[in-house]
């Protein structure tokens, strides 16, 4: 490789090595944390990250995207689901995951028909008492029995998993909200059930109404609003701005979201979406530097390793971790449709940052770094030299890449010529403006002549 003077500059010093490293030169090897990898997934682990409906939904998402292909994985996820239903008062959703189980896992894990009949017999006389209660507060006119009769229905349909329902009742709370803390609940309980109906237009609007509540909002919230944001972001594909959100996430947050996102959601969901859409400035600055951000990295050492190896330019490091991380990531309910396309534009985003510093790079070479072949390398570079992504042409045949570099030594002259002509424009003006009022030339003393 070439590069464009022949300052030292650290990046090419980097970059050099981490090319050694991956052609199994004398460079000394770094230390690295074990990565995680899929088959080592901890479903257990996972799942203890997590409290009530999510907790459940991530389960039965895994037991989906695991199939048949890892019966164990899935029957475990199952296993697991069905005992934490049994604790609440779903009975539909129990009825569902005992026929996924279809008596794989014995006697214990069969339809429990007495339990299914217990749970909506109390739920019919549960309803039928909200229902007399929320009448009598009408009658009465009280609002803030009103709201909270509304604002039960909603945490019953809620548990049932009727989430329709525990939506209207929620926003129905609205017309009887007296104090901003009451509207902060409403909105928060709204965002909880659109999130798990998958309506994220809903939660866009129910987090700005609640941001526009400053009065009623403590660190925790605002924390909890941001998670929420994030996630409608990411899952609208703008990418940039959901890692805006969560890098925005106070550290205080903890576990106290666990209905919705781990702080190693954060993490993960934070840091790929910065890796991907940030460049070199934005990385240094709002992620590596963050201190609070640096908080939710620690809880996923491959996470932070993998950022940092991408902005010391360890390109086969970082592919690495990432490739390790990546059967993971398919397992999480909101980031995996999201997880190819995240992973393309890193990967674009590193070879355009590996050419950049050259005059003319040795595709060999660049191959080893990014383990791959010279020919799957050259039609990744063609694809983002049509796409206008990297000014350069390739040697197919001496197998190199060249870069077109601007005529810098013209485009200076060009610019002080430039500026020349601006800087002579303007001294005529001032001249001629001096000399008009010298000989008292204005309109005004034009017009009483006439």
């Amino acid at each position: 490789m070439d590069a464009d003077d022949d300052s030292s500059n650290p990046m090419i010093d980097e970059i050099y090595a981490n090319g050694d490293a991956a052609e199994g030169g004398g460079g000394e090897k770094r230390s690295r944390r074990l990565i995680i990898s899929g088959d080592q997934f901890d479903i257990e682990a996972y799942a203890s990250l997590y409290s009530g409906r999510t907790k459940i939904a991530r389960l039965l998402f895994i037991a989906d995207q695991c199939g048949d292909d890892n019966s164990a994985m899935q029957l475990e996820a199952l296993r697991m689901a069905f005992d934490e239903i049994k604790k609440g008062e779903n009975s539909q959703l129990f009825r569902e995951v005992v026929n996924k189980i279809g008596g794989r896992l014995g006697l214990d894990y069969t339809m429990d028909v007495a339990w299914c009949e217990a749970v909506d017999r109390r739920a019919e006389q549960k309803k039928e008492k909200l229902d007399n209660e929320l009448n009598a507060y009408r009658t009465n006119l009280i609002k803030e029995s009103i709201r909270m009769g509304y604002n039960d229905f909603g945490d019953f349909y809620y548990a049932h998993g009727q989430l329709g329902e525990a939506f209207k009742s929620y926003v129905r709370t609205r017309d009887y909200c007296t104090t901003s803390k009451h509207i902060i609940h409403m909105c928060m309980s709204a965002i909880l059930v659109s999130i798990e109906m998958g309506q994220f237009t809903h939660v866009t609007s129910y987090v700005s109404k609640a941001e526009q509540t400053h009065e009623a909002l403590d660190q925790i919230t605002i924390a909890k609003l941001r998670c929420a944001a994030g996630l409608a972001k990411l899952v609208s594909k703008k990418y940039k701005l959901a890692a805006r959100k969560f890098l925005e996430t106070a550290p205080e947050l903890g576990s106290q979201y666990n209905e919705v996102i781990a702080p190693q959601d954060i993490a993960t969901y934070g840091g790929l979406c910065a890796l991907a859409t940030f460049d070199r400035t934005e990385l240094k600055t709002k992620v590596i530097d963050n201190i609070n951000f640096r908080n939710f990295l620690e809880l996923v050492p491959e996470v932070r390793e993998l950022i940092n190896d991408f902005y010391s330019s360890h390109y086969a490091s970082c592919l690495e971790y990432l490739a390790n991380l990546k059967a993971n990531l398919l397992l999480d309910i909101h980031l995996h449709d999201h997880v190819e396309t995240l992973y393309d534009q890193i990967r674009h985003k590193a070879l355009i940052q590996y050419t950049l510093p050259f005059v003319s790079v040795d595709l060999q070479m660049m191959a080893s770094a990014f383990k791959t072949t010279i020919s799957e390398l050259e039609k990744e570079l063609v694809a983002l030299i049509t796409d206008n992504q990297i000014q350069a042409r390739i040697d197919s045949h001496n197998k190199i890449l060249y870069a077109r570099h601007a005529d810098q030594r013209n485009a200076t002259f060009q610019r002080v010529l430039e500026t020349g002509r601006g800087f002579d424009r303007d001294v005529r003006s001032m001249l001629l403006r001096t000399n008009l009022i010298k000989h008292d030339y204005n309109a005004r003393s034009l017009s009483r002549k006439l």
